[in-house]
């Protein structure tokens, strides 16, 4: 117990696992028993949830949604790795800044002039989508290629590695552990996202148009239910992303407990 309410300590993991579930069970019972009035019960909101997935198709609205988010996940992390990585080469160093700044840009503006050079809904909301995750995702690759030491270069360079397999051993294969982080924290813009542009282009439905229609009609424990199912399937992926990093990268592990 007292390695709970120790500074920098490391509770074994069955000690942190009780502890959050008794957390957990608390704020339920909390919830259940004593009520905000701002907020709908407990109750109704586990009868929204089934309503919702019995007569609205919430699973179906979600499935949707996923298939957008992860599509444009994929082509986002291309675009950013590719941007990310040619700043090895100063003159296309001005590309990858300009495209950390976008991360400002607001998307309600520049969904019009996607919607003039696109055809379909759907290739205007995967286009905010795609724009929206690449800017961020550059943010941050480019801050983990910046942390790349000149001890670690020259240390390739003393095995005779040329500058182009030093940058592929040091860079490119020796931080994916950390690119993959970064993809895993910046998922989240994505879910934020997809609820304005299914907002905006309603033909392929989604959860976040199911939700638009709730908050329409002040349906508050739908809303607040169709926010639990998007933070529950936010929370499973995150943890996908970091069983990920472990399976594909263990040695990231003995690095964060290094540091």
């Amino acid at each position: 117990m007292k390695e709970l309410f120790s500074p920098n300590a490391t509770p074994r993991r069955s000690v942190f696992t009780t502890m959050v579930g008794l957390q957990v069970l608390v704020l339920v019972l909390l919830w259940a028993f004593y009520p905000v009035q701002l907020f709908p019960s407990l109750g109704q909101v586990l009868v929204a949830l089934r309503d919702l997935i019995t007569t609205q198709g919430l699973i179906q609205e979600l499935w949707a949604s996923m298939t957008t988010a992860l599509q444009a996940l994929a082509i986002g992390t291309v675009l950013a790795l590719l941007i990310s990585y040619l700043t090895a080469l100063p003159f296309f160093r001005p590309l990858a800044y300009a495209a950390t700044k976008m991360r400002y840009l607001t998307l309600t503006g520049l969904t019009f002039f996607m919607a003039l050079m696109l055809s379909s809904g759907h290739e205007v909301k995967l286009s905010v989508l795609v724009f929206a995750t690449t800017v961020y995702l550059v943010t941050g690759m480019t801050s983990v290629i910046l942390m790349t030491t000149q001890e670690e270069m020259d240390h390739a360079r003393t095995l005779g590695l040329g500058e182009w397999r030093s940058f592929w051993e040091v860079v490119v294969l020796g931080k994916l552990d950390l690119m993959l982080e970064v993809v895993r924290q910046n998922f989240a813009i994505i879910w934020t996202m997809i609820t304005l542009v299914e907002t905006l282009y309603q033909s392929e439905g989604g959860i976040g148009l199911l939700l638009y229609k709730q908050n329409r009609y002040l349906h508050l424990d739908g809303v607040l239910a169709i926010q639990l199912v998007i933070l529950a399937t936010g929370a499973l992926q995150d943890y996908l992303f970091a069983l990920l990093r472990r399976v594909f990268f263990p040695y990231s592990a003995l690095t964060a407990a290094q540091g």
